[in-house]
């Protein structure tokens, strides 16, 4: 397989990012906006992830506000819909760029994150698994559709495509498969079978009284949510490359802070507008831009595919291995 240099490496980015996102916009009548790259503190709107990871805070110089970089767009996307007054079945797509600085870094973990995040109004009565399933099947399509194109452009043939089918699995299923193996090795398990997955149910927890992962409770419904995984066969292992979900209404919002004894929240202006119904329901997730490109060039690390910073180890590591990161 030819191995791309560094230049060559840019453009191949730029033609995975640019296919993707006509691809996507396209399959589910997304319209692009501006994303954030800061928030104020204390509104409830930034993503809090597992709950645990902290944002980059500063505060301005000249009247006093509180920012915040963003985790990821998750809960402000839903409320971009009601401010730009999309209409049903239509959404939105911003180019996210987060700070993570409590990340632990890895082969595809980093502190900065790029990612499409997007989002998709529905009716109340769309809430539901069929729905959940339809769009994780046109996500599936376009990946699939880009890595062809990209083997195609690159003469790559010997590597394989993934399947024409993407596998739902609800992540309970998952474990009674797979009752001694940890959450990533069921997630290597079954790719290494099926290649693709979907599972759904994340956050909430299962028979062994874990959840498969961690997931804020405030967006997400845990029982109408999921990742897009598959098989990487570069590195021989599962890769997430995408986070989703129908999102919380009035009444799960409300049980998933009691499960998780946040009920505070609900004095935030995000989880009140929730409650009082103000917000349009909606399905959204993140797309990782990296990971996409990363899976799609045959890369070894993420940091062969974005500028980041990295600590002194990792560089020697990578050097030592003959990768260039960026």
């Amino acid at each position: 397989m030819h191995e791309l240099t560094l230049l060559e490496t840019q453009k191949a980015i730029k033609f995975v990012k640019d296919l993707f996102q006509i691809n996507l916009a396209h399959a589910l009548k997304l319209h692009r906006v501006s994303a954030p790259i800061v928030l104020e503190r204390g509104k409830g709107i930034n993503d809090d992830l597992n709950g645990v990871e902290a944002p980059v805070t500063f505060m301005s110089n000249t009247n006093g506000l509180i920012g915040e970089v963003p985790q990821s767009l998750a809960k402000w996307k839903r409320m971009a819909l009601f401010k730009y007054d999309i209409p049903l079945h239509e959404g939105i797509y911003a180019d996210m760029n987060a700070i993570r600085k409590d990340e632990i870094l890895s082969d595809i973990h980093s502190i900065y994150v790029d990612q499409w995040d997007w989002e998709l109004h529905i009716k109340k009565s769309e809430r539901n698994l069929e729905t959940l399933k339809v769009v994780v099947k046109k996500i599936y399509e376009i990946i699939r559709f880009c890595q062809n194109e990209v083997n195609k452009k690159y003469e790559w043939y010997s590597i394989p495509l993934l399947p024409e089918e993407i596998t739902f699995i609800t992540s309970q299923e998952l474990l009674d498969l797979y009752p001694d193996l940890s959450p990533k090795e069921r997630e290597d398990a079954i790719c290494k079978e099926k290649q693709a997955v979907f599972i759904i149910g994340v956050g909430a927890k299962l028979s062994n009284g874990e959840p498969h992962d961690l997931r804020a409770p405030d967006y997400d419904d845990w029982s109408l949510n999921g990742d897009i995984v598959v098989y990487n066969h570069t590195t021989e292992s599962a890769l997430e490359l995408s986070s989703m979900g129908i999102r919380v209404d009035e009444d799960s919002l409300v049980t998933q802070l009691e499960i998780t004894n946040k009920k505070n929240r609900l004095d935030l202006e995000f989880h009140k507008k929730i409650v009082n119904k103000e917000l349009p329901y909606s399905i959204g997730g993140g797309i990782g831009q990296s990971r996409l490109c990363y899976f799609m060039l045959h890369k070894h690390h993420i940091g062969e595919v974005q500028t980041s910073i990295w600590p002194e180890d990792v560089l020697e590591k990578a050097a030592k291995k003959g990768l260039k990161l960026l």
